[in-house]
């Protein structure tokens, strides 16, 4: 696996997503298609891949760099056999087989290469395809699982056009042979474009023999619109329930829950309905994440409950045993073993000691406008309700805060802040005032 090599291209110009991203870099599960592609690449064992990129993809060719894939850059549009044969100056030389992908199909996986690479160790090439009856593929005509042609669907006649089994743009060959094939692509075609389908024409001429892979159609799905890129996105989600379900997460109402592509869920955690996970979330087994909550850069140890209408930023470490209750956002911060902020709460950048409890209208005022400051809290204090903690600021171990307080200085183990103003009374103002109310009302409705 050490010999192989892959080629993406990512040079289109993606005009039907009417977006200034470039359409490879949308995301998918959390993660551009770009980046599905080359870890499905990774996961076959390709050690070398190129991108290629139009002229205007300095942010594709960054985002590839920082994958540790190659790039190089098609500086006109000439065709798929064209944009794969840029590749030429980095991989003309590789001793191995390659593989020529889009880099616009997030739903293509690690099997589907292996088997490329099998195919065209048996018969010297491979081609992917799948069963559809869409007019927008090129038609595969095969037979025992060889290749005998490509044919465009508006090029095909009547009994080609019959022909369920379509082109999928995936190719796999020698890459010394590739390229020397790729050289000899001419356009002599109605795009004036020079067209990776007709490599196979040229190892035929050789003596090389084209294999068949044929794949199940959702693995070739590309995206050319908003619509395409929704369609995968749900495909994908199917497929992450799936796993998690797989490895014995307790999913109550799988098709509610939205997951990341690196969601980690362990075997006995339990997922309410409606509760949506982006990147960097790792759950342990024995916590429980109830409705409708939002968790991004967290984790979540055994025995912690989070939610219902929780939120959980990137930065929070929930421990054993710990409760994130309704409507608490926690960011930056480490809830320690069995502390507990049950209820409308805002805990940024700040630390809870172990067996806390803070109160409902909690809140740790972290930033001050230009920087942010720290908030710690220890083991077993207990923050009264609609205290706020103006950081840098410490609460000893065991210290009580009294409800309503503002906290701007550190309290010492064990004792007791309070920072309210003091009470007052004043008798029968209530009555009087209702009083005079009324009289005042009486006198305008006459």
């Amino acid at each position: 696996m050490a010999h192989r090599a892959g080629i993406i291209l990512a040079a289109g110009e993606g005009k039907r997503m009417k977006s200034a991203l470039p359409k490879v870099m949308h995301n998918v599960a959390g993660l551009p298609i770009l980046g599905h592609v080359i870890a499905a690449m990774r996961g076959a064992g390709i050690g070398r891949i190129v991108v290629v990129t139009s002229p205007g993809g300095a942010a594709v060719r960054d985002y590839a760099a920082s994958l540790g894939a190659e790039s190089v850059i098609q500086e006109q549009q000439l065709g798929t056999g064209h944009a794969a044969a840029c590749a030429e100056p980095l991989l003309g030389k590789f001793d191995g087989a390659l593989v020529v992908t889009y880099g616009d199909m997030p739903l293509v996986t690690p099997d589907l290469f292996e088997e490329s690479f099998a195919t065209q160790a048996r018969a010297g090439m491979a081609i992917v395809a799948f069963d559809s009856g869409s007019k927008a593929y090129g038609r595969v005509i095969a037979t025992n699982g060889i290749l005998d042609r490509i044919v465009e669907y508006r090029d095909a006649n009547e009994e080609e056009r019959r022909v369920r089994l379509c082109n999928a743009g995936i190719l796999a060959a020698e890459a010394k042979a590739f390229f020397r094939w790729a050289a000899k692509l001419e356009n002599k075609n109605d795009q004036r474009e020079f067209y990776l389908t007709d490599v196979p024409n040229f190892a035929k001429r050789d003596g090389v023999r084209c294999g068949v892979v044929d794949v199940a159609e959702e693995l070739a799905m590309g995206v050319n619109s908003r619509a395409e890129l929704a369609a995968c996105e749900a495909v994908m989600q199917r497929r992450l329930r799936s796993r998690a379900l797989d490895n014995a997460a307790g999913l109550i109402a799988p098709e509610t829950v939205f997951l990341s592509h690196d969601t980690v869920l362990e075997a006995d955690c339990r997922v309410g309905p409606y509760v949506v996970f982006g990147s960097g979330v790792t759950v342990k087994s024995g916590a429980e994440i109830k409705s409708f909550t939002h968790i991004e850069g967290a984790v979540i140890e055994g025995g912690a409950v989070v939610g219902p209408h929780s939120r959980l930023r990137p930065g929070a470490v929930i421990g054993e045993n710990a409760h994130i209750g309704n409507f608490v956002e926690v960011k930056n911060s480490r809830i320690e073993k069995g502390a507990k902020a049950n209820h409308l709460a805002y805990l940024g950048d700040s630390r809870v000691g172990a067996g806390a409890n803070i109160g409902a209208g909690t809140i740790t005022c972290n930033y001050d406008g230009y920087d942010k400051h720290h908030t710690d809290i220890g083991a077993g204090a207990f923050i009264g309700s609609d205290t706020t903690l103006v950081a840098p600021v410490k609460v000893e171990d065991g210290a009580y805060i009294g409800a309503g307080s503002v906290i701007t200085k550190d309290v010492a183990k064990d004792a007791l802040a309070v920072t309210r103003a003091e009470q007052k009374e004043n008798p029968g103002w209530a009555a009087s005032f209702r009083a005079r109310k009324k009289a005042a009302k009486a006198k305008k409705d006459k």
